[in-house]
């Protein structure tokens, strides 16, 4: 089962799949509420949560805590 964005946490790593893409990140901040700052945990790119959902959640949607 899918974990909710609201069980983030800072410091913790995670795995979203969504649309046929997998990304692992790891949460380095959470400025605001809802606003969740990521860091790739394979290329190091630091970018927001939102831009992975930008398109929705599709069938194979999935987050989990690794």
């Amino acid at each position: 089962m899918a974990l909710a964005f609201n069980n983030l946490r800072k410091g913790n790593k995670y795995r979203l799949c969504n649309h046929g893409e997998v990304f692992e990140f790891w949460v380095i901040d959470m400025p605001e509420e809802n606003v969740y700052q990521l860091k790739d945990l394979h290329t190091l790119e630091v970018y927001h949560l939102h831009e992975l959902i930008q398109f929705g959640k599709g069938k194979d949607y999935d987050l989990q805590e690794l």
